[in-house]
């Protein structure tokens, strides 16, 4: 089955909606979506969106705490943009009808690790949730927006692959996107969808861990056919450990989120001992690298499961008022959060880098946007400043509509092949050994975990990258075998992006921001100042260095 549009949006996140609906204003857009609409990390961002509201701040301040979280590999003139366009996408996001928390008509601001001022806008503790429910009833009733749930984009359709299929001579410079195959999940059949614009939204890859704040849909799709596709890909060395997740057996990627130690919650060990004070001068409100970090010596050199984050000193009123979520799911696992520590731990949280993309969110490829979790823009650099993420969505993702539009105004952009080929089946059979399917999901988190987690040593990103490429060859096979399942098309790109994490691991020999590794504990300034790019070779991935930043 074919399907056409001006621009297909892959994802129904923050990121996928605000460029689906700037797009909608005079583009006809189709809008890919996983599972279900809702179904996304946006709905379970707690915390808030950052952007400067008040006489005391400045984009200067909110600059200077980005660049500073960043451990130098920001990219300035991407975060000037991110900080002064943050009050505009506030006023978008009031006009689509989130109501942020206020008291007489002015906004209740917080303040979260790494930020000098408060500027963090919210939505009690359910920010993510409100954003996400008022902009999908927008695309549901936006007459140019074309929806399709259960579709799980599996591979970008280029002229290179169009050219070695049917000996097609390409004009351009660099290499094209038409769109892409998805599997419609429930009727497993494998689609065209076919655009001069396509838009990776998909999120980020945090399902590469065995602990992650994520849910089960983040397995870096986007990223991974991306790469596979020839886009450059960057800095995917920086993966954020969020460091305050529940932690309970039954408590699936529960997050606690920072707004808590912004508001006062103290950080301890079992021994009751407040540990951050002597780490960094900011304690708990250190950027979140050094704060993973220092729970993870608490839990190696002390060895225990996990520490403890306390708010019960806070007014019961308090804490009801400003955590209704993160209250009543605590109690139902049995921890009043008004009377007595959380326990928690640090968890695979969010994926730095990503598919290498522009100031208009535009990629390495001609026509392949990228916005959100899945881009590289530049803004986040070796550690994400909290409640930057939902900014970047609503900046670049408008950034992007812009862009788009003004490429399809040339022609030559909107020429599509007459026919590209349905996807085939060849001789691949019926999954018969689902067993297989999970035993690899599980070699390659325990293996992410284990060996490219928090604090990594050559040996351990030498060991994980021997098991990785192992498994993608027998992941490769069983792609080729079978009819795609979801499990199947999500275990590929995950592999995939396992080896990247890994390869740009190993390739940056310094530690900084996220990336810390033992073996090469301090920074090299004179060449630690690049992005780490990699992109497909004819053999395997090339790593290398991007520009020094300026």
């Amino acid at each position: 089955m074919h399907h056409q549009a001006s621009a297909i949006v892959v994802g129904s996140g923050m990121a996928g909606l605000s460029t689906a609906l700037s797009l909608a204003q005079s583009q006809d857009v189709i809008l890919l979506a996983k599972t279900q609409l809702m179904e996304t990390n946006t709905r379970y961002a707690q915390g808030g969106i950052s952007a400067v509201l008040s006489a005391n701040d400045s984009f200067k301040k909110h600059k200077n705490d980005t660049l500073s979280a960043g451990a130098g590999l920001c990219d300035p003139i991407a975060v000037e943009k991110l900080v002064a366009k943050g009050p505009e996408a506030i006023a978008t996001l009031e006009d689509w009808g989130v109501l942020f928390d206020a008291n007489e008509g002015a906004r209740l601001l917080t303040r979260e690790g790494g930020h000098s001022e408060r500027r963090v806008a919210k939505v009690q503790d359910q920010t993510g949730l409100a954003i996400q429910e008022a902009m999908v009833a927008l695309a549901k009733s936006h007459p140019r927006i074309q929806i399709f749930e259960n579709h799980m984009a599996v591979d970008l359709i280029t002229e290179s692959r169009l050219k070695r299929r049917r000996y097609v001579e390409s004009q351009r410079n660099v290499d094209r996107v038409l769109g892409l195959y998805a599997l419609n999940v429930p009727e497993r059949r494998v689609d065209v969808f076919s655009a001069p614009a396509t838009v990776l939204a998909t999120g980020g890859a945090g399902k590469a861990y065995l602990y992650t704040s994520n849910p089960d849909i983040a397995s870096g799709d986007g990223i991974a056919m991306a790469y596979r596709a020839g886009a450059e890909i960057a800095n995917m060395e920086f993966m954020q450990f969020h460091p305050t997740c529940l932690y309970h057996a039954q408590a699936k990627s529960f997050l606690i989120s920072e707004a808590l130690r912004g508001e006062g919650g103290i950080l301890t060990n079992s021994s009751g001992e407040r540990f951050m004070l002597a780490v960094d001068e900011r304690a708990e409100l250190a950027p979140r690298d050094i704060v993973a970090r220092a729970i993870d010596e608490q839990l190696k050199t002390r060895g225990e499961d996990c520490v403890f984050l306390d708010i019960s000193h806070k007014p019961a009123d308090f804490i009801e008022a400003h955590f209704p979520t993160i209250l009543e799911r605590c109690l139902s696992f049995g921890f009043d959060i008004r009377k007595e520590p959380i326990p928690v731990v640090p968890a695979a949280h969010y994926i730095c880098g990503g598919i290498k993309v522009g100031l208009d969110a535009r990629s390495s490829l001609s026509g392949l946007w990228s916005v959100g979790e899945a881009s590289c823009t530049g803004v986040h650099g070796a550690n994400r400043l909290a409640s930057n993420s939902l900014l970047e969505c609503a900046v670049f993702g408008a950034s992007a509509a812009s862009d788009i539009v003004e490429f399809l105004k040339d022609d030559s952009n909107t020429a599509l092949e007459d026919s590209i080929p349905e996807w085939s089946v060849g001789s691949a059979e019926p999954m018969q050994e689902g067993v297989i399917i999970k035993e690899a999901w599980d070699f390659v988190r325990h293996t992410m975990t284990n060996h490219v987690g928090i604090v990594r040593s050559n040996k351990r990103l030498n060991r994980a990258r021997r098991r990785i490429q192992l498994i993608r060859s027998e992941v490769h096979e069983d792609y080729w075998d079978n009819l795609l399942e979801g499990d199947l098309v999500e275990l590929r790109n995950l592999a995939t992006v396992a080896m990247l994490i890994i390869e740009s691991a190993i390739y940056r020999r310094e530690s900084r921001g996220l990336h810390y590794n033992v073996d090469y504990p301090e920074l090299e300034d004179a060449v630690g100042r690049r992005y780490t790019i990699v992109h497909r070779g004819a053999n395997g991935p090339v790593v290398h260095s991007g520009p020094e930043l300026g």
